[in-house]
């Protein structure tokens, strides 16, 4: 049976092409639909802009593809939710009648099913999904610019390009799902440690083997919305400035526990020179001038777990909170720490009693500054 020919032009795919890039195009788009790439994904991702990526997004799904009704009648899962998953996930929504799902959608959807059968809610689901999709949109992003990375050069043809690129998803793919899953099973150990010792504390129990510490976190203002703004290239190297400088404000007794996207830990047994190395911190950040936003930081201390390098308990859940509050540009601290470090050492102006998230009763609040 002869291959049904396309005009290109008269779809509307070359609009806005002229020269080499129209010509270079029409190849990239011939040799798509000759590899059985459909007519309705060819417009989609040339409205998109991703028509060039089309060759290594076919290495990552199978060629087949299905309407939402499709999936919705293999799963059980109405259409409705279905794409009230999708629009939490930051997925566009195809038309109806576009076979477009992959088998990666009909998947989840029977996982949607298996977590509906066992009882989750789809106000979980939502939620779940809607976490899942602004964290894994980034990576995602870093991701692809890596393949991308290696094989530019000037003078490929937008084909060339594409098929360079493709091959080297080849080589890389089977070690994205290992790493990501790998990745997330370490933060997902770390996040269940985290909700025993909280349960414990809320219940009065004493944590073994617990001391005192004092625990900073200074986060990037700004960060999330910046997210929506800039390359996921360029945000990672915020958060890498950031680690920078953390990691140079952090002077012993003073350690940098970790940094979590935008926010850098730090933690001390001495309650001083932790205060000391964060307000260097937010020092040297404002010194890196327009490069990075603001930090504001948040402190606290009291009795903490450490295991394998990270700590556990209440003052690193305060100090948290308390961040999420603080001005930026400043350093906000908890009554305790006030009381247990050498007032003459630092400036401490009240700032009121705040409710926190998930912190029980009222916290008196300080913004530290130095004496000087």
């Amino acid at each position: 049976m002869a291959e049904q020919r396309i005009d290109f032009e008269a779809e509307g795919l070359l609009d806005g092409l002229e020269g080499q890039q129209r010509s270079e195009r029409l190849a990239l788009l011939q040799q798509l639909h000759s590899d059985g790439v459909p007519l309705a994904e060819l417009r989609r991702t040339t409205e998109a802009g991703t028509v060039m990526f089309l060759p290594a997004d076919r290495v990552i799904v199978s060629d087949e593809r299905y309407t939402a009704q499709q999936i919705s009648e293999a799963t059980g899962v109405d259409v409705e939710f279905l794409n009230a998953v999708r629009r939490a996930t930051g997925l566009p929504l195809p038309d109806t009648d576009e076979a477009v799902y992959t088998e990666i959608e009909l998947e989840s959807a029977r996982r949607v099913a298996l977590g509906r059968q066992l009882g989750i809610s789809d106000d979980d689901v939502l939620e779940l999904s809607r976490v899942l999709g602004r964290s894994l949109s980034q990576i995602a992003g870093s991701l692809r610019e890596i393949p991308l990375k290696m094989v530019i050069e000037p003078g490929l043809s937008e084909s060339e390009l594409a098929n360079r690129y493709g091959g080297a998803v080849v080589q890389l793919y089977p070690m994205v799902e290992p790493l990501v899953t790998g990745i997330l099973k370490l933060h997902l150990r770390h996040a269940t440690q985290t909700e025993v010792v909280n349960a414990l504390e809320r219940s009065g129990g004493q944590l073994p083997g617990s001391r005192e510490v004092a625990v900073a976190f200074a986060d990037l203002v700004g960060f999330t919305r910046l997210g929506e703004e800039i390359p996921a290239e360029d945000l990672a190297h915020l958060a890498l400035r950031l680690e920078q400088l953390a990691a140079e404000a952090a002077r012993s007794p003073v350690q940098l526990v970790k940094t979590i996207g935008d926010a850098a830990m730090l933690a001390s047994p001495d309650p001083r020179a932790l205060l000391s190395s964060t307000l260097e911190l937010i020092d040297r950040v404002e010194d890196a001038g327009e490069d990075l936003p603001q930090v504001r930081a948040g402190a606290a201390a009291g009795q903490a777990l450490s295991r394998a390098g990270d700590w556990f308990g209440r003052p690193v859940n305060l100090a948290s909170r308390i961040t999420s509050v603080a001005r930026p540009g400043s350093l906000l601290a908890a009554g305790e720490l006030r009381d247990g470090s050498a007032e003459s050492a630092y400036r401490w102006s009240f700032a009121g009693q705040r409710r926190l998230r998930g912190v029980r009763e009222p916290v008196r609040l300080y913004r530290v500054r130095r004496e000087s």
